[in-house]
């Protein structure tokens, strides 16, 4: 079973717990079961900035939410929702870590 499967068939449970200054968001896309990380962030502002690193954030198929909105989201710290929206795209979350 491939990793993809086994996030969606036993989605994994994400919690952060008290106000991380940075997230690594590990994913897993449904093509290969290629794996990647996003570092997330806050800025000089206490605003939480994405980096999808060396790929466009439009390889995550994110269609329905922009990555400005999931920062906003992030702010405000909704984390469920936060995971929804990303999980909406082609990859999923399976492992967060964070400090």
């Amino acid at each position: 079973m491939s990793k993809y499967e086994e996030v969606i068939l036993n989605p994994p449970r994400l919690v952060v717990k008290g106000t991380p200054r940075q997230i690594k968001i590990d994913l897993v896309s449904c093509m290969c079961d290629n794996k990647y990380r996003w570092i997330c962030n806050k800025n000089d502002n206490g605003d939480w900035k994405i980096n999808t690193l060396r790929f466009a954030y439009s390889n995550f198929g994110i269609k329905q939410h922009q990555k400005d909105d999931i920062e906003w989201i992030m702010d405000e710290g909704k984390w469920n929702q936060v995971w929804r929206m990303i999980n909406s795209g082609t990859s999923k979350v399976f492992n967060i870590t964070y400090r």
